[in-house]
């Protein structure tokens, strides 16, 4: 009995001091919060640092702390989580609703053949992106928080106008005026804490796209213009919103470019070597980003003509207002208009149809949006889908190529200044266009030669 009872005072001992061990590391976790986050990815890797069980395991749960690796993770995580709980989601919201979205009355004829289909499926993929960016992303990072703040604040406006739309069962929900205040100081407040992240007079200067040097500092001001940004593209994706699957995949392309955009802002290395303006903790961005393209690409698959569930105010309003935010957190708001540039299209559309009838009485426009107008000129749903999707990636490929550009710039723009100050040496280059490109050790430039 003297040996057994050793025995167990020997094993309560060990497991005391693991135990110690797991509460140890994660205090330690707690008060290293700058440098790591409160999540569990990050609770396994500090904790393999200090239980010697999970030693092992040191490598492979490094790989946790790269962004990369999350923004994948988030990408997979949202999309199963739509492809999971899709389903459930819009057996319910058919059984609440009843009757479904209502139809325009002036609408294409196509169009009632829908009548029925649930709205509000910007609630699977607002479900979808919250849990996925709280599993992967950074909590302590605010610029996370911020563009949570923005989407979630603008989904709660768009439910909230989907929920009169349906229980009133008209096209109209609550009044604009209204739902554009509440959407402006939504944005505001985003804007003000986005200014109070930065650093000096980088934090409320618009940066021109192509020159790095180019700014205006904006002052006050830069509260004012993001809001009109975030708004602005909330309320031009929402009006992009109108056939099956329209909406969402210029999103996802949008976000992709943005989450690209925001790695590489937040990176020191590549910013410098892009010559864009480095914003310090801009690349955790890149994972909310990853988890709305995998909600998103869950939520297409029930969204494809005929589609299954419409987006409705709660989700366009919401995707529109995120892109909005990270653009104006990454300093990128020009480049947003040239991604988003279908979005803009959509958004014109009907601000010239508007203007044109009250002023001269005249529509140039058989229907508004733009894309009804090719509706009603006898385009079919697929044609005009799949067009805009094309358009979307050529515009996200030109609001890429300025990152580049912009190099190409600054490059060509030093290589002329050492001309002024070495005439000689210039002069007698062989290739200037491949001097400035190779620029400050130009390469295959030598003298000019008799030939």
């Amino acid at each position: 009995m003297g040996g057994l009872s050793r025995g167990w005072m020997a094993g309560r001992d060990r497991m005391s001091r693991q135990t110690g061990a797991w509460a140890g590391a994660f205090l330690a976790t707690r008060r290293r919060g700058g440098r790591g986050c409160l999540m569990m990815f990050y609770w396994l890797i500090d904790l393999s640092n200090t239980f010697p069980g999970l030693a092992g395991f040191r490598t492979v749960l490094n790989v946790f702390r790269y962004i990369t690796f999350r923004t994948g993770g988030a990408v997979a995580t949202g999309a199963l989580f739509v492809f999971l709980f899709g389903p459930w989601i819009i057996d319910h919201l058919r059984l609440r609703q009843g009757r479904g979205q209502p139809i325009r009355s002036d609408g294409p004829q196509s169009h009632f053949t829908k009548q029925g289909t649930p709205t509000m499926g910007g609630l699977m993929i607002l479900s979808g992106f919250l849990v996925s960016t709280l599993l992967w992303a950074n909590p302590l990072n605010p610029y996370v928080w911020i563009v949570l703040a923005v989407t979630l604040g603008f989904g709660f406006v768009g439910f909230y106008d989907d929920y009169l739309k349906v229980t009133k069962q008209t096209t109209t929900g609550f009044a604009g005026r209204i739902r554009l205040l509440i959407e402006f100081i939504i944005a505001i407040v985003a804007c003000y804490a986005l200014m109070r992240l930065g650093r000096g007079p980088a934090a409320t200067s618009l940066a021109i796209p192509f020159f790095k040097d180019l700014v205006f500092n904006l002052g006050a001001f830069f509260a004012l213009f993001g809001a009109v940004v975030i708004v602005s593209a909330g309320n031009a994706v929402n009006l992009t919103d109108g056939l099956d699957g329209l909406a969402i995949v210029p999103v996802m392309i949008a976000t992709a470019s943005f989450g690209l955009i925001a790695y590489l802002a937040g990176n020191a290395v590549f910013a410098n070597y892009l010559q864009i303006n480095h914003i310090p903790g801009t690349s955790e961005l890149a994972v909310p980003c990853g988890a709305l393209l995998g909600a998103g690409l869950g939520f297409l698959w029930f969204n494809a003509p005929p589609a299954s569930i419409f987006m409705g105010d709660t989700g366009s309003l919401a995707l529109g207002g995120m892109l909005g935010s990270i653009a104006v957190a990454v300093k990128h708001e020009i480049v947003l208009a040239v991604i988003g540039g279908l979005f803009v299209l959509e958004a014109v559309s009907v601000i010239v149809q508007v203007v044109s009838f009250k002023l001269t009485g005249k529509r140039i426009f058989k229907m508004a949006p733009i894309h009804h107008h090719f509706e009603k000129l006898g385009w079919t749903e697929p044609q005009i889908v799949i067009r805009f999707w094309i358009i979307a990636v050529m515009l996200a490929l030109a609001g890429l190529s300025t990152l580049k550009l912009r190099w190409a710039v600054r490059r060509i723009r030093d290589f002329e200044r050492w001309s002024r100050w070495h005439p000689s040496q210039a002069g007698r280059s062989r290739c200037s266009a491949s001097a400035a490109r190779d620029w400050p050790a130009p390469r295959h430039c030598g003298p000019a030669g008799p030939g």
